[in-house]
């Protein structure tokens, strides 16, 4: 079998985006009450054909079996309005994903947007992955290590205001995805640069804090192969080494995807992150949607670069499918191991 673990729900029926506009265009008291009172018009025939002739179509052009499915990152926005604007947008984002996991059984399985936003503390987020976790058997969930889409006036993710999160995500047994949403800075392109910083400055806040070790029941997975990590693996451990960070501790608590989307990279990704640490995804349908010219295949299909990779079939397994039932133990309810 083989299970991606980055999929997101990119393809989303209109009624999406115009319950979002209207709740971006409330302003008085009486307009956001009117927006709270409603939920999207989306109904199932639109979420099968959306999902259907996109990300299912896709899974089986490609090969791969199941996807673990979350709403879109971009399009999270925790920057965007207060509060209650994240709380109302992310019930009705992980209530979507719930209805399409539903609707696929055995190909997809959820995973939580948190309804974060900048200088709120973490008791919406506790509360809505409960709410996930144990009334809708969600897997796990993204977390933005900085909800003001570029501003990073979050504290680090070795602070003290992150732990009740930790905490719950500890018990509950879910790990999270590092994952931000838009950039707010029209100067950082969102999915050219900001998601791959980003990657790499929660990878060294891990690293430099040594703060997994107060968690060791925390998994965390940095997507995008990691951003600049994969690349720049000889100066962390370096610096490890010089500032007295535990390099090896650290990565045994993080994952990398292998959102890389050409041969030489999946290659050096292989060959310096330990198999044990490294989750197949592909990011199907993302950042980039269109076909290599040379070759003909699209390049986000990251499974034709691990099989063309030269790694052993035991390898290839784990990355593929092992590893994530590992990561992610709840799993089983919505993908059964064959």
């Amino acid at each position: 079998m083989i299970i991606d673990c980055h999929g997101h729900f990119t393809t989303t029926p209109p009624g999406v985006a115009a319950w979002r506009d209207a709740q971006r265009a409330a302003t008085t008291p009486a307009e956001r009450a009117d927006i709270a009172a409603r939920e999207y018009e989306v109904s199932d025939d639109e979420l099968l054909e959306a999902v259907g002739g996109a990300q299912l179509a896709q899974q089986r052009e490609r090969g791969t079996d199941a996807t673990i499915f979350s709403p879109r990152a971009s399009w999270m926005g925790h920057h965007i309005g207060d509060a209650w604007t994240s709380q109302e947008w992310t019930r009705r984002q992980n209530d979507l994903i719930h209805r399409v996991c539903q609707l696929f059984p055995g190909s997809f399985a959820p995973v939580a947007q948190l309804p974060q936003s900048p200088g709120a503390d973490m008791a919406a987020s506790v509360a809505e992955l409960r709410r996930c976790v144990e009334e809708l058997g969600f897997i796990g969930c993204n977390v933005n290590p900085d909800p003001s889409g570029g501003r990073w006036d979050t504290p680090a993710l070795s602070d003290e205001y992150w732990t009740p999160l930790w905490e719950t995500m500890e018990e509950l047994d879910v790990p999270g995805m590092i994952h931000v949403s838009a950039s707010d800075n029209p100067v950082v392109h969102t999915t050219g640069a900001y998601y791959l910083a980003a990657d790499t400055t929660a990878f060294v806040q891990a690293l430099s804090s040594g703060f997994l070790a107060r968690h060791p029941g925390l998994r965390l997975i940095i997507p995008h192969g990691g951003g600049a990590v994969p690349f720049h693996w000889g100066r962390f451990r370096g610096m490890a080494h010089d500032q007295g960070w535990d390099f090896d501790a650290t990565i045994s608590q993080l994952w990398f995807d292998t959102c890389v989307y050409h041969q030489a990279g999946i290659d050096l990704l292989l060959e310096v992150v330990p198999t044990s640490q490294l989750l197949f995804g592909s990011e199907m349908i993302g950042a980039v949607r269109g076909r290599d010219g040379a070759s003909g295949r699209y390049w986000d299909d990251t499974k034709y670069y691990i099989e063309n990779s030269g790694i052993d079939a035991q390898a290839q397994q784990e990355i593929f499918e092992g590893n994530a039932r590992r990561v992610y133990p709840r799993i089983e309810r919505w993908i059964p191991a064959a």
